[in-house]
């Protein structure tokens, strides 16, 4: 007995020493690798070595970022850089290289008017094998105030990402000696924009894209988030509708649509088909409390109507309803500008003093007509990356409060178009998603835990994960029919799995059989009308 205890005390003497010294030898890689690497126009700042559960301490940068330390939950390298792009514009940006690594490459996206570097998507990536880079997309913080320079507006509409990944590529070969197998992406909002600026403009940067709510139409998407504040007026405009009201408004959205899909749950499948009206809540004779004057009914009806131009063409799609659940009335709705005005006042207007009350369809058509740097992010051909073997994975939560869900299907209807491939035909490559009940990115009331974020992942099964499912799709050859949600009992981990549904793909809608459970997955299916 003690013999073998012994041999089993000295085993594990023997693999800790073996781990440490791997270890070791990783670490001294890390140092060294600062003397390596030839990336044109960067200055290297730093390489570290970071052990894993280590809690890193970010520089504090631009507050607006919100972004103090990280949990570190792998042994990576982690190496920090600024390049340049010209004379007057640079990005900063970081590639962790992880230990276990699986040989797979991966760059992260930003959000907002993204200068901001996402290290939890980052660390996510690298929990799960992959070398990972991110950058702060040309610029520090969440304000468009450097946009007066129009170098950082072409890095922030294309050019950080793509050096990036090119410089992230190279810096991952240097490292561990060999060149990545696959590439991948993983974006959502902006990040979800520069995912399909990558599939269409850079085809070879990834073989598999998963993008999420993408400011696609990028625009036309600015002059429909900023035209709020002129529709409603400021608060004590008589347009303005109070922001307890928007709580009575969903009930009554509830009310006239939510058994279009068949149950009577609380949550929209398919918002599309819902055609609201709030006559119901204008106010009675007499009655002056909980209830819309006409004129707030019409900016309700409004609110859930497409924006159109002054030739009445479409600007942009409609907020859905099921939306005000989410973030849209504290987003849109209070009488204040949202960022996005910062577009217009710093990138097409040039001038620091433009007022967002003073929005009209004119300036919409001008933001189109100047596109910068093809920001748009609207071509249909996606030929390139389809004939390379690429795999792209698109999901929107229809409940999304920030970026209407209705502009996707949009999207991909042109895509049918411009490449002349039926559903069937962009299956191959090209998989649209609708996640009901999830609000911008994650989050909202339904089942909305994807696996696109750390934060909002609940399994790393391919069927419950849209990374993993864009890897097992590329590398496998099994594409995800559809992926499985979990909604938490309170929208908390810790208090329980409430349900899970399976989300379809596009252009098929959830539909609740009739029979069985609400909660039950298998009550649903997915229709094609």
């Amino acid at each position: 007995m003690f013999l073998h205890t012994l041999g089993v005390v000295l085993q594990l003497l023997s693999l800790g020493a073996a781990l440490n010294s791997r270890s070791n030898t990783f670490s001294q890689r890390c140092s060294s690798l600062v003397a390596e690497l030839q990336i044109p126009n960067a200055t290297i700042s730093f390489t570290e070595h970071i052990g894993a559960n280590v809690t890193l301490r970010l520089p504090i940068g631009d507050p607006s970022c919100g972004r103090s330390s990280q949990l570190i939950t792998t042994d990576l390298c982690r190496v920090g850089l600024n390049i340049s792009t010209s004379a007057r514009s640079s990005f900063r940006m970081e590639a962790w290289l992880p230990q276990n690594w699986t040989g797979r490459f991966l760059s992260v996206g930003n959000g907002g008017l993204g200068g901001c570097i996402q290290f939890e998507d980052i660390e996510y990536a690298t929990s799960l094998g992959f070398a990972a880079v991110g950058t702060n997309n040309g610029h520090d913080g969440m304000t468009g105030e450097t946009f007066l320079n129009r170098d950082v507006v072409e890095d922030f509409a294309y050019r950080a990402l793509h050096t990036g990944v090119v410089a992230g590529k190279d810096i991952s070969k240097t490292f561990y000696g060999k060149t990545h197998t696959k590439s991948y992406y993983l974006g959502c909002s902006t990040g979800g924009r520069q995912g399909f600026k990558s599939v269409q403009a850079f085809p070879g940067d990834f073989d598999g894209v998963v993008a999420g709510a993408p400011a696609f139409a990028f625009n036309n998407l600015t002059s429909w988030s900023s035209h709020f504040l002129p529709l409603t007026g400021l608060q004590n405009a008589s347009t303005f509708v109070p922001i307890g009201m928007w709580l009575a408004i969903h009930q009554d959205i509830l009310k006239q649509c939510d058994t279009i899909d068949g149950a009577a749950d609380g949550i929209l499948e398919s918002p599309e088909l819902c055609n609201y009206d709030p006559a119901g809540l204008v106010c009675a004779p007499g009655q002056n409390t909980s209830c819309l004057t006409p004129l707030q009914a019409d900016t309700v009806r409004s609110i859930y109507s497409p924006l159109l131009a002054s030739d009445g063409s479409l600007v942009y799609p409609r907020l859905e309803p099921g939306a005000e659940a989410t973030e849209a009335p504290f987003t849109y709705f209070q009488g204040q500008p949202f960022g996005a005005s910062d577009w217009f006042k710093y990138a097409i207007f040039q001038n620091a003093s433009w007022d967002p009350l003073s929005l009209s369809p004119k300036d919409y058509d001008l933001s189109s007509r100047l596109n910068l740097f093809n920001i748009e992010t609207w071509d249909g051909d996606l030929s390139a990356f389809k004939n390379k073997g690429g795999k792209l994975i698109h999901y929107h939560g229809v409940a999304d409060g920030i970026i209407p869900s209705s502009n996707s299907p949009r999207y991909y209807e042109h895509v049918s178009q411009t490449m002349n491939l039926t559903s069937d035909k962009l299956d191959d490559f090209y998989r649209y998603f609708t996640v009901s009940g999830m609000a911008h990115c994650g989050g909202g009331p339904g089942a909305s835990f994807i696996g696109n974020s750390r934060r909002n992942s609940a399994s790393l099964k391919p069927e419950e994960n849209v990374l993993i499912a864009a890897v097992r799709w590329l590398e496998t050859g099994i594409a995800p029919d559809t992926i499985t949600g979990t909604a938490y009992r309170n929208g908390t981990v810790s208090s329980g799995v409430d349900y899970k549904r399976r989300h379809c793909r596009w252009p098929s809608r959830n539909v609740f059989s009739g029979k069985g459970d609400i909660k039950n997955e298998d009550s649903w299916k997915c229709v094609l009308d």
